[in-house]
């Protein structure tokens, strides 16, 4: 009776989302209670559970993902997320202009939400496009695959950070981004080869194709761009910070320099820095940049700090209402061999995606439903949870269909039509998804 009352809420929470159009936010408070209500707890104590399961994710995980979203925002405004793209532009070289997209994709999208990243580089795409003489539909997948892969799977993107924080794996995000850049790397690359196979086939109106600046004129319209060094900063400084601070910790040495080294890798501490390396970026130094930028970065995280939120008030209801001793008396003999049990998280994660639309949601409610099985099945350590974490991601892949924003963007700034969408990018992300959970389930054969 209490799975099922844990299988309504879920449907509950589709109905409301998707259905009703409802916000995730209070979609996930229904659902939180819902489960408490039904599973016999007492009244008060539902709302204590509510309030301590919002209350303690957002201690874990909430400067976090506030701290991210700034940075974002910056590197959008700053045009360092040009200039990043500019930079793999040279490197990569503009004869193979679908897998430098890709892989600036694959970069921007670390911290600047894959929406956001798509329309600040849709110019470059189309101008690229039309020097390189490709197909632009090809060009705008191959971008939004790339941009796709580490949204859904690397930290500091909100919805990896909310994931790692229900199964209780904030403490592991130096791994969880290290094997989170090896697992998007695959995603990418199908991604890159969908958009030169099929998106190379699709044509797009005349006036799509000929509308845009050149690739030089686009540069000038910047006008002065950061340096590739400032560009870089605020990505590359919190990710070693918080690398040397998993380190740190691993060593299990003593003493105050270790101690000082497991602070600055802090994830709270290591954003924050690199917040500080995003303000070299800023123009100026007033009030339209330190307030309006940095408020703009915070109306942005806000409502993934609610649906984060949320979800961990979920969880803890769940995990409070007796399902954790239900599961702990299971038998799961048939999943001892431990990377089958990634399939639970994968297929939970595509439905909901699926039918919701958004990976965020889809990361924090499936995290959420599967982290009481987690010590049932001896899932625990760096490297599993990461793991776990890969798979909830490549669920929340599959698939970007019409009730996804980020398919109509994609859509609207190439000039596709839907049908031709749907065989260009919801085919690819497909594609992506089981590819990522794929590889997640091959490199825990190897790691674990």
């Amino acid at each position: 009776m209490l799975i099922a009352m844990i299988v309504l809420s879920v449907v509950l929470i589709v109905v409301l989302t998707a259905v009703f159009k409802v916000h995730p936010f209070l979609s996930l408070l229904a659902g939180a209670f819902f489960v408490g209500i039904t599973s016999g707890m007492p009244l008060l104590t539902v709302v204590e559970n509510v309030n301590e399961g919002f209350g303690g994710l957002m201690k874990g995980i909430g400067l976090v993902i506030v701290a991210g979203t700034i940075i974002g925002v910056i590197l959008e405004k700053s045009g360092a997320a040009f200039r990043m793209a500019e930079v793999v532009l040279r490197l990569i070289g503009e004869k193979r202009p679908q897998l430098a997209m890709s892989i600036i994709g694959y970069i921007v999208s670390i911290p600047v939400f894959c929406d956001s990243g798509f329309i600040i580089l849709s110019s470059l795409k189309k101008a690229l496009a039309k020097r390189a003489k490709v197909a632009i539909a090809s060009m705008a997948v191959a971008l939004a695959t790339g941009l796709y892969a580490t949204h859904t799977l690397v930290p500091p993107t909100p919805g990896p950070i909310a994931a790692a924080g229900n199964i209780g794996a904030e403490g592991y995000l130096g791994t969880i981004i290290l094997i989170g850049l090896i697992v998007a790397i695959p995603a990418v690359f199908v991604g890159y080869l969908w958009a030169v196979k099929v998106g190379s086939k699709i044509t797009v109106p005349e006036d799509v194709e000929d509308n845009g600046l050149d690739y030089d004129e686009i540069v000038k319209s910047f006008g002065r761009m950061p340096s590739t060094f400032k560009a870089f900063l605020p990505i590359v400084l919190p990710i070693v910070l918080i690398g040397v601070g998993s380190v740190a910790k691993l060593t299990m040495a003593e003493g105050g320099f270790n101690n000082f080294l497991q602070f600055l890798g802090a994830p709270s501490v290591a954003l924050l820095f690199g917040v500080l390396a995003a303000f070299l970026l800023l123009p100026k130094w007033n009030e339209e940049t330190l307030t309006k930028w940095i408020g703009e970065g915070l109306k942005e995280a806000a409502p993934i700090l609610l649906i984060t939120g949320a979800g961990g008030a979920f969880g803890k209801v769940i995990s409070n209402s007796g399902v954790a001793d239900l599961v702990g008396g299971m038998n799961f003999d048939a999943l001892a061999g431990g990377a089958f049990f990634l399939f639970v998280p994968f297929f939970i994660a595509a439905a909901l995606k699926t039918a919701q639309g958004s990976s965020t949601a889809a990361l924090v409610i499936t995290s959420t439903l599967v982290a009481p099985l987690l010590p049932a099945m001896g899932i625990e350590g760096a490297i599993p949870l990461a793991l776990v974490v890969m798979a909830v991601g490549a669920g929340a892949m599959t698939v970007s269909h019409v009730n996804d924003s980020f398919f109509w963007v994609v859509t609207e700034f190439s000039g596709m039509k839907v049908t031709d969408a749907y065989k260009a990018q919801t085919m690819a992300t497909l594609l992506q998804g089981v590819t990522t959970i794929v590889v997640t389930m091959v490199l825990w054969m190897i790691l674990v």
